[in-house]
Parts: structure tokens; C-alpha cells; sequence
């Protein structure tokens, strides 16, 4: 009986984390946006603007090393590896929106950019159709790396706030939760799919 209740509490408490993060995700929905049309922008920037030759070459040097990591690893080490590097992006990129939102947005600058070059260079080697290829790689990744620099870039804004403290707080507590009932979850099934379609599809 007395595993039973315990078991329910569990239960009860991980629904209500999960309701209580979903419920900050859509408060937060506006910031969410903004991010997402930022993302959306670099990606077309990466895509149609061609790279200057510098940053190509570093960006190069970063898929080499990037692949060189990833090549002899199992299928549970490359959950791992893509779980982690998620998990620490999206966490970064949230508390350290702390300071007015700006890592939040050049986090997602970045990978935008990226995701843009990218795929304009599969496009020329494969073609268009490559591109529904990488669909099931970010259906679950983009979403939960989104939100969290949202949720980050709404952190940044505490200081415009009256009561600042009260604010830095409040923000900072409901983003913790709804990182680790809402987004945690969706960056290990992002992991699970995408090592296995690296895996076993590659």
C-alpha cells in the first residue's frame, strides 16, 4: 500500500512539473517566436548568402572534428554524445540569457547559420529531396533548443521589470522546471531518433 502511494506521489508530482512547464512554455510563447523567426532568418542566410572564405573554412574544421568524434562511437555512445551536446546548448543558451538575452540569441545566430550552410552544400551534392531527410532529425531537437533560448531571452528581460529580484527569480525558478519536465524529455527522444537514423541509415 504504502509503495503504491509512493508511486502515485511520483506520478503526481511529474504530471504536475509537466503541466507547470508546459504552462511557462505558452506564457512564454511570444519570446519563443521571436527566436524562432531569428533561427529561421540565419538559416536563410547561411543558405542563400555564400560564407566568406575564413568563416567557411572554420566552419569545415568544426563538421571534420565534429564527424572525427562521432565515427567509431556505438549506437548508445552516439545517444549519449548527441544527448549531451543538446542538453548543454539549450542549458547554456537559457541561463546565460541572463544577461539580457544575448547569448540565448547568438546561440541560435549560430546554429541557424549553420544548419543554412549546411544544407545548401547537401542540396548541391544530393539534391533538394536530402532536405526531408533532415526533417526527422530536428522534430523534436529544434522545438526543445528553440524553447529554451525563448525561455532564455525572456530571463534577459528581468531587468526591464519593476521589481527586478522578484522577477530574475520568478523567471529563473519556471524555466529550471520547465527545462527539466519539458525539455529534458524532448532532447532524449530527439537523441534516440536521431542517433538511430545516423546509425543505422547513414
Amino acid at each position: 500500500m504504502a509503495k503504491k502511494r509512493r508511486k502515485q506521489k511520483q506520478e503526481s508530482f511529474f504530471g504536475e512539473g509537466v503541466a507547470s512547464g508546459w504552462s511557462y512554455i505558452k506564457e512564454s510563447k511570444n519570446f519563443v517566436y521571436i527566436i524562432s523567426a531569428i533561427f529561421l532568418l540565419f538559416i536563410l542566410i547561411g543558405y542563400f548568402i555564400p560564407a566568406p572564405e575564413f568563416i567557411e573554412r572554420a566552419i569545415l574544421e568544426f563538421i571534420d572534428e565534429l564527424l572525427s568524434r562521432t565515427e567509431n562511437l556505438s549506437w548508445a555512445g552516439l545517444v549519449g554524445f548527441i544527448f549531451f551536446n543538446n542538453l548543454q546548448s539549450s542549458f547554456f543558451g537559457m541561463i546565460f540569457g541572463l544577461a539580457f538575452g544575448i547569448f540565448s540569441v547568438i546561440t541560435v545566430v549560430v546554429n541557424g547559420y549553420l544548419l543554412g550552410f549546411v544544407s545548401v552544400r547537401m542540396v548541391e551534392t544530393q539534391g533538394f529531396a536530402v532536405l526531408w531527410r533532415l526533417l526527422p532529425h530536428g522534430i523534436f531537437e529544434l522545438p526543445a533548443v528553440l524553447v529554451s533560448m525563448g525561455l532564455g531571452l525572456k530571463m534577459g528581460t528581468f531587468i526591464f521589470r519593476k521589481n527586478k529580484t522578484k522577477s530574475l527569480k520568478e523567471f529563473f525558478l519556471k524555466s529550471l522546471k520547465a527545462f527539466f519536465f519539458v525539455i529534458i524529455p524532448l532532447l532524449v527522444i530527439a537523441a534516440l531518433i536521431e542517433s538511430t537514423l545516423i546509425f543505422f541509415f547513414s
